[in-house]
């Protein structure tokens, strides 16, 4: 599993070192404190996930040009801006394992350094003058808006089913990966299609790897992930391992569950962890990521075979495989 994403990484490194240029310029400013904030965040690590599956799909269609680094950029900040926002939604004090910004410096800082890389995304957009690309950009922010508006009304809300969480995952995260993916595929020129094949890939992949966020909160090892364990519960979101107690547990475990997501805190958060273990709900969140895996696998079929094809799928694999 490491070693395809260190793959996928290798095939990349050229392609991801100039994206990095390119964020460090743009994250120029004549006011000390967004440099400050904004480095603090680039720094941090990261996956550069959505980079990278802009970068693969950009060369699985046949691209090759400066635009697909700049584009690449350009979802990174719009990602670090929701990154932002959401922490101090959250109120989460670890990333990465790090301080969150909010932490370090405030949520005032962290939500306007978050509004100035979102801005920022949208200049650099505009400046690849092209229409299609703003549109797609511009629907995927508004999207995940939204999405980030449902998760807030769903917390502590132990009646979310199944479909509402998955609605809620299809909007916060995975339509930045099926805009990623687009993007890619416009910048190659493919038939429409197979366009909508690499949006396919990209919104089950961005499924998938919400799904497995969501498993290892409770199960990743803080080292690994960099996040505390049951930072969801913490928050009353109904995530789907609670869902599935809700559903498959006993009288006594759903009652636990129900009230833990209605009062949040951490408080019961050993006693949940045994019912999501009696249930098998991390294995059944994990079986529904590897669906979603083989549906992004499936969706992008009739691509030409290259070393970009293959990398995607390897990403597929790593999304559900992986342990942070």
């Amino acid at each position: 599993m490491t070693d395809s994403l260190d793959d996928v990484r290798g095939l990349l490194a050229a392609d991801l070192t100039a994206v990095d240029a390119v964020i460090r310029r743009r994250l120029d400013s004549d006011v000390p404190l967004i440099r400050q904030v904004a480095e603090y965040i680039i720094a941090s690590g990261g996956k550069r996930l959505r980079p990278a599956l802009l970068l693969l799909t950009a060369g699985a269609a046949g691209h090759r040009g400066a635009s697909q680094h700049e584009l690449a950029a350009v979802v990174e900040f719009i990602h670090t801006a929701t990154l932002l926002h959401d922490d101090v939604v959250d109120e989460s004090s670890l990333r990465r394992g790090r301080p969150t910004a909010n932490a370090s410096f405030g949520n005032a800082a962290s939500v306007l350094v978050g509004d100035f890389l979102y801005s920022r995304a949208f200049q650099m957009m505009v400046g690849v003058g092209d229409m299609r690309v703003m549109e797609v950009l511009a629907e995927a922010t508004n999207t995940i808006a939204e999405g980030e508006v449902l998760q807030l009304l769903n917390a502590h809300d132990p009646e979310v089913g199944e479909a509402e969480y998955l609605e809620v995952i299809r909007r916060k995260t995975a339509k930045l990966f099926e805009a990623s993916a687009r993007l890619g595929a416009i910048l190659g020129g493919v038939s429409p299609e197979l366009e909508a094949g690499f949006a396919a890939y990209g919104m089950h992949l961005g499924t998938a790897f919400q799904l497995v966020d969501d498993v290892l909160d409770y199960s990743g090892d803080l080292n690994a992930t960099g996040k505390n364990l049951g930072d969801d519960l913490s928050e009353g979101k109904p995530t789907l391992p609670l869902i599935h107690v809700l559903r498959n547990g006993s009288p006594g475990q759903a009652a636990l569950v129900r009230r833990a997501i209605e009062q949040g805190g951490r408080e019961d958060f050993r006693a949940v962890l045994e019912a999501i273990r009696d249930t098998g709900a991390l294995e059944f969140a994990r079986a529904q990521a590897r669906r979603e895996a083989e549906v992004a696998c499936a969706a992008i079929a009739r691509a030409a075979d290259s070393n970009y094809t293959q990398a995607l799928l390897d990403l597929a694999a790593f999304a559900v495989d992986r342990n942070y």
